[in-house]
């Protein structure tokens, strides 16, 4: 796909459309609590929605993708979780979610972030250097659906904890 969109910042006329293309992005996804667009509800009240981007294609947003921190037992800090992610079913694979995840960990990276963990499958992760680790751990099965992204030096051991919106039942 040729760029036809842009990636940039949330802004708070974006947030209807932003649960609107979330519901709808997983509304078939059999591994969905069919949650998301409450989890990004929720981090947002919080003020835990670290970073949060949207993909437009003229003007109009067609995708999202969100940020927070979590907490692993080790202690260490500056650790992101990538998700939930979502594109208007029509526009997905075109590229426009690889476009966002590549955006938000860089802008991540700039941050001085020590890196980002996400929760979702492999083949997709992979491609962005996420890989499954023995050091950082996550309650959900499967363990292989649990990736991380170290952005340097800095490798944490222990068990990774989620914002508390990612705890949320519709």
């Amino acid at each position: 796909m040729s760029k036809r969109f842009t990636v940039r910042n949330e802004s708070p006329s974006d947030v209807q459309t932003v649960s609107d293309i979330t519901t709808s992005a997983f509304l078939t996804n059999p591994y969905s609590s069919h949650t998301e667009q409450l989890i990004i509800a929720s981090l947002r009240r919080s003020s835990a929605l670290s970073l949060s981007l949207v993909a437009e294609i003229g003007g109009q947003v067609v995708g999202h993708i969100a940020f927070s921190q979590v907490t692993i037992s080790d202690g260490s800090t500056e650790w992101y979780g990538l998700g939930p992610i979502s594109v208007a079913p029509a526009l997905q694979r075109r590229g426009i979610g690889q476009a966002m995840v590549r955006e938000g960990l860089a802008i991540l990276r700039d941050r001085g972030a020590k890196g980002c963990v996400v929760f979702g499958p492999p083949k997709y992760y992979q491609r962005f250097g996420f890989a499954a680790t023995r050091g950082l751990t996550f309650v959900e099965p499967p363990p292989e659906h649990f990736m991380a992204l170290y952005f340097g030096a800095s490798r944490p051991i222990g068990e990774v904890t989620y914002h508390g919106a990612f705890n949320v039942r519709g």
